[in-house]
């Protein structure tokens, strides 16, 4: 959830600001701007929160895996999603 709300507060920051700098454009083309404009930050998030918690699983033994596998889970989700819930 932490991740999904993250980013889509970050996409409608960057709609803010696309609307006052492109007053002319329409509102369907604004808004698949903003978004495109941070789907490399979502995605570059994410896949560093991963390799740092895939480590962990490799060398955190059998009591960490169960922890770290629900987080990696919940990373994957949360940013999948965080673009289609904004």
């Amino acid at each position: 959830i932490g991740y999904s709300m993250n980013d889509t507060v970050v996409v409608f920051d960057r709609l803010r600001e696309n609307k006052r700098k492109f007053k002319r454009m329409p509102l369907l083309e604004m808004i698949n701007l903003s978004i495109n404009e941070t789907l490399s930050r979502t995605i570059i998030t994410g896949i560093t929160a991963i390799l740092a918690l895939a480590s962990l699983m490799w060398l955190g033994g059998p009591t960490l895996f169960p922890f770290v596998f629900a987080m990696i889970f919940g990373i994957i989700i949360g940013t999948y999603s965080s673009i289609y819930v904004a």
